[in-house]
């Protein structure tokens, strides 16, 4: 069942970290100071059912809650 009130943004993940969670840098929603704004992001479960890899470097979509901007799931990842 989709969820109605998300954010779809595309981004590059910029580094891994422990627990498949990564930060995500997105490029299209500059932050206060011109910056590329840094998205903290986890891997859904189908990605994660199906032992997709996520690498530094890779293009991701990702969904954002409209309260948390900081934060996202990453539900595809480009070839």
């Amino acid at each position: 069942m989709a969820k109605e009130n998300v954010i779809e943004m595309e981004g590059v993940v910029a580094e891994a970290l422990p627990n498949a969670t990564f930060r995500v840098r997105v490029d299209s929603m500059p932050g206060p100071d011109g910056k590329p704004t840094i998205v903290l992001a986890t891997v859904s479960g189908k990605i994660r059912l199906n032992f997709i890899r996520i690498l530094p470097g890779d293009r991701v979509k990702m969904e954002l809650s409209p309260y948390d901007l900081t934060r996202g799931r990453i539900v595809y990842r480009y070839k």
